[in-house]
């Protein structure tokens, strides 16, 4: 069974950087007509931190900056930097469709993984574990890279609209140490941007599309894993 938080319809994504002051202006705007995610603190906001996989080749990275239309990304996540709650998540493109499945990953497992120890995911109940071990002995995936953010984020029941700002993007470059507290990161997006992203079902209603009308808007591949890899 498919959880509510999961996407087998797939979803549109777009994804821009804007500047710190359009970020601010639109967040004001969206205050009137959106509601803060209810997994928010009271400011709307949280910390993510994510681990993300790809081969020595580079497969992940290399399909996602030539724009494949068909292609996989997995990564570990966690939230406010608690450990007790992590999830495994594989994130899916198919032609302008964005498609996501998850489940619950528990500390321990997250560790044999970046070490190696992989044998118990063949035979693993969650599905997602299964593929997982299939692709890291079919294309040596492996963790590579963790990646810091903090996220805004706004919510419309209407099309299922989500609109979140990412910023204070961080990168540990080649460390893989997801469950350190202290692990040494660097910054890895333009300190005057942000990275505004809006997710939807069929339709974007036009009263979201008229505010976010802004002044300097960049479309791109603003995805964290690619920032994060720009520089190693």
């Amino acid at each position: 069974m498919v959880k509510p938080n999961q996407t087998p319809q797939g979803r549109r994504e777009l994804k821009h950087a804007i500047t710190k002051l359009d970020c601010y202006l639109l967040r004001n705007n969206l205050r009137h007509v959106m509601s803060f995610d209810p997994n928010t603190n009271e400011e709307g906001r949280y910390l993510i931190r994510s681990v993300y996989f790809d081969n020595i080749e580079n497969k992940v990275l290399t399909e996602k900056k030539e724009g494949h239309f068909k292609r996989d990304k997995f990564r570990v996540r966690l939230y406010n930097n608690q450990t007790d709650y992590i999830n495994l998540e594989k994130k899916s493109k198919r032609n302008n469709m964005t498609y996501k499945v998850k489940c619950r990953l528990t500390a321990q497992e997250y560790e044999q993984i970046r070490f190696g120890e992989t044998e118990w995911m063949e035979f693993d109940n969650r599905p997602i574990v299964r593929e997982l071990y299939n692709q890291m002995n079919l294309f040596q995936l492996k963790p590579v890279t963790v990646v810091d953010y903090e996220r805004e984020v706004f919510v419309y029941p209407y099309g299922n609209v989500r609109i979140t700002f990412d910023s204070s993007i961080k990168t540990s470059f080649r460390n893989n140490d997801l469950l350190n507290p202290n692990l040494p990161m660097v910054e890895a997006l333009e300190p005057n941007l942000v990275v505004l992203e809006v997710k939807y079902d069929e339709y974007l209603p036009d009263i979201i599309k008229m505010l976010l009308q802004v002044n300097d808007r960049r479309l791109g591949t603003y995805s964290k894993y690619h920032l994060s890899r720009m520089y190693g």
